[in-house]
């Protein structure tokens, strides 16, 4: 077994806490910006009150059904409540309690991602309850499938940092949900305007420096791997702003604030996957496609299609985590400038890995989530009342309001 190496235990220790960062507050004001002005402090409150729910879920049982052996399907219930954790994670040079932290900060940011696709119309006790039971039955097992030892990993599916175990799943349930909820009053009729731009970049920002841990700390060690992964996702993140406000240029004739830190998310969760396994120019070509992809599919899902996932969950994190999924084949081969694929396999075979696990995990999510959506409704309703949705859900479901103005 490997000794606890003080460097790498510190690293993950801090990138835990800006995985956590991501949530709260960046997603929180990425997310809450985009609302109206009447609905900003639920969004805030679903986000905060998933962070609480999924962290007891995760000590409950959680990490375990996750991360211990088990079957191919699903761990076991070995190290329930967190109890019986080896001094140090097998095959790292980190404590298991630092790498069940560290596991715990990505449980939480994947279903409060969902949430943006049924904003302003959607029940607090419903979204708490649908929460629980989706981190149980599709994140779970889809992290074990992959990062658990599961049935996928020994079929050689590779996600570095969570392109097919978090936004694959999120936006797969994200455009489920959205699609079952029904459009928000109004849409498409008439724009539905971000209440304030300036916070959505804010949050945007946060994302983008949270995203250090989420990529760099896959890496699971203070080394070269971890350098190259931040290096490939600083410039996907780059790359994808600067590809989709120059879309915006050419489809709308001026770039957006909004557009912009788009971009760059879409960027984000296209080299997500990929980070740790590319070059940095694999990096610049995850961004640059992500962002064409993604803003093609935000067009596609909002003016064909007519569904309102109204942050884009599904056009963003959705499309660009399988897109990266998928590019991670032939950019990973040391041909392309990556680190090299497995010996003995080839691009072609990396390829069918990777799209096994993407289509497995993508109708899993969707049936799954369909089905515990109906599940919780027996229980709560989904959907507000038109009353409630007309006075916004910071009054009608928490009785406060964001702002106060005398």
């Amino acid at each position: 077994m490997m000794g606890i190496n003080s460097g790498d235990t510190a690293f993950i220790l801090v990138a835990s806490a800006l995985v956590l960062f991501m949530t709260l507050p960046g997603l929180a004001l990425f997310y809450g910006g985009l609302v109206r002005s009447k609905n900003f402090l639920s969004v805030l409150m679903q986000c905060f009150a998933i962070a609480a729910l999924v962290s007891v879920l995760w000590f409950a049982g959680g990490y375990s059904l996750a991360f211990a052996a088990g079957t191919p399907w699903i761990g076991d219930l070995s190290m329930l409540g967190l109890h019986g954790l080896e001094g140090v994670r097998q095959g790292l040079t980190i404590p298991e309690n630092v790498f069940a932290l560290y596991q715990m900060m990505f449980a939480i940011i994947t279903p409060a991602l969902v949430i943006g696709a049924f904003p302003e119309r959607v029940r607090f006790g419903w979204v708490m309850l649908f929460s629980a039971l989706w981190l149980l039955v599709v994140y779970i097992p889809a992290a074990h499938w992959i990062w658990g030892g599961g049935w996928m990993a020994t079929r050689g599916v590779l996600d570095f940092a969570g392109g097919i175990v978090v936004h694959t799943t999120a936006g797969i349930s994200a455009l489920v949900i959205a699609i079952m909820i029904g459009r928000r009053r109004g849409f498409p009729q008439s724009m539905i305007p971000p209440h304030s731009p300036a916070m959505t970049m804010i949050g945007a920002g946060m994302l983008w420096v949270g995203w250090f841990g989420f990529n760099g700390g896959s890496a699971l060690a203070a080394n070269a791997a971890a350098g190259s992964a931040l290096t490939a996702t600083h410039l996907a993140a780059s790359a994808a702003a600067l590809a989709w406000a120059l879309l915006e240029r050419i489809k709308i004739g001026k770039a957006t604030s909004v557009g912009l830190v788009t971009g760059a998310i879409a960027g984000l969760a296209t080299v997500t996957p990929a980070a740790g396994y590319i070059s940095p120019l694999g990096g610049i070509l995850c961004g640059v496609v992500g962002a064409g992809v993604c803003f093609a599919s935000v067009l596609a899902i909002k003016q064909r299609w007519r569904v309102d996932d109204s942050l884009d969950v599904f056009a963003v994190h959705g499309i660009g985590g399988m897109t990266g999924s998928l590019l991670l084949a032939p950019l990973a081969a040391a041909a392309f400038g990556g680190i090299g694929l497995a010996e003995g396999r080839t691009i072609l075979d990396q390829f069918g890995a990777q799209l096994l696990g993407v289509v497995v995990v993508a109708i899993w999510s969707a049936v799954a989530s369909y089905g515990l959506a109906k599940l919780a409704g027996l229980f709560v309703p989904m959907r507000v009342d038109a009353e409630a949705e007309h006075d916004g859900l910071d009054l009608s479901s928490h009785g406060e309001r964001a702002y106060e103005f005398d």
